[in-house]
């Protein structure tokens, strides 16, 4: 089996840019209104991407949605298995042939020097890189801030999934099928539904809206009073299968949004202001004083943040995920994937909630992607 090749002149320049420093993930505020240890507000538009950014199997950024930060791509635990043991058979292959390699030497009276350990600053290389062809990420979430009209850009959102999945009777006329409200109003959006693109992929796509809070017109931080919408796209399929086509890349007969055209009635409320940066987020966590939080959720939970120091960022990805693993337990799973390494730590609590957590090193910025699922029990 031969090692594949999956170095690139960015990869390598960013894996150089890396600084040895340390940092830890900060204490916990006991009063979220205190103003003294509140950051001064910051300017995020580096890290945001606009309208009709491509996302995946075709599916862009819609019209009156802001994407902020990267788009989070990583490999389900199914992909992972399923390409496990030609991994494990790989990684046998190379440690024999080390220790082939080892045992001439010392017979040649030629040693070989010590390996020195890889700097913890520095991200691990793809972790199916010895195979010949690294599973690509089979899983991508948008994280997105609503700008423009919010009935109208859930609704081109729809019209997308609609196009994307022609057999799964979305529509984009009655927002009352997919959001709660109360007293008219909405609270948060939802919509999972599965089925076969029109090249017979076989994927899952959810989305989600949150309003804020409307008890206390509140809304999630950095969210700028706005609502907040998820774009999670899987695929379902037999995992290699995945593996054999590429994914799509173009909509066919996206329906058309024209404003007024809901005819749920609902009502989006307005916040008064964002939650302070300090208060408990994503089943707890509270962010570090060197990071800034780029976008949130309440419903569902995560964090969108970077950090100046990459080192940062990668430490607060996988604190979190210890944190809230049985004993510190997690998964680890690291991907060279177009411009960008994207290291995903994986876990579950006590109670079956699932943390997960991606470290994106990109030549745009440092991010801590953190995301909290409850248990579904």
């Amino acid at each position: 089996m031969h090692k594949r090749m999956t170095g690139t002149v960015l990869t390598c320049a960013l894996l150089a840019a890396l600084a040895g420093c340390t940092s830890g993930n900060g204490a916990t505020i006991s009063d979220p209104t205190a103003t003294a240890t509140t950051p001064s507000p910051v300017d995020v538009s580096e890290h945001e991407s606009g309208p009709e950014s491509p996302i995946t199997y075709g599916f862009e950024v819609p019209r009156g949605a802001t994407q902020l930060g990267p788009l989070v791509r990583y490999r389900s635990t199914r992909l992972i298995a399923a390409y496990q043991p030609e991994l494990d058979a790989a990684l046998a292959q190379k440690a024999a042939e080390e220790k082939d390699k080892a045992d001439q030497a010392e017979r040649d009276g030629t040693p070989l020097p010590s390996t020195a350990p890889v700097p913890d600053t520095r991200p691990s290389g793809d972790t199916f890189k010895l195979i010949d062809d690294a599973p690509k990420p089979d899983t991508t979430i948008s994280l997105m801030r609503i700008d423009g009209k919010p009935s109208d850009v859930v609704r081109r959102m729809l019209a997308q999934i609609s196009a994307a999945l022609p057999d799964s009777g979305v529509t984009t006329s009655d927002l009352s099928r997919y959001c709660t409200s109360t007293h008219d109003r909405v609270s948060s959006c939802r919509l999972a539904v599965r089925g076969l693109t029109l090249d017979n992929r076989d994927i899952r796509v959810t989305m989600t809206v949150d309003a804020g809070d409307v008890a206390t017109r509140t809304a999630p931080p950095s969210s700028k009073r706005r609502p907040v919408m998820t774009l999670t796209i899987e695929y379902v399929g037999e995992p290699r299968k995945g593996q054999l086509t590429r994914e799509s890349n173009d909509l066919k007969d996206v329906p058309t949004i024209k404003s007024g055209g809901d005819k749920s009635g609902l009502i989006w409320p307005k916040m008064d202001l964002d939650a302070l940066p300090t208060i408990k987020l994503a089943h707890g966590w509270t962010a570090p004083p060197e990071a800034t939080i780029i976008l949130s959720g309440f419903h569902p939970s995560f964090v969108a943040l970077t950090t100046p120091k990459a080192v940062d960022s990668d430490l607060i990805a996988l604190e979190f995920a210890q944190s809230n693993g049985v004993k510190g337990a997690y998964t680890k799973d690291v991907v060279e994937d177009l411009n960008a390494v994207s290291t995903t730590y994986t876990s579950t609590s006590k109670d079956g909630g699932v943390a997960r957590a991606t470290y994106v090193l990109s030549a745009r910025g440092n991010y801590a992607m953190l995301f909290y699922y409850p248990p579904t029990n």
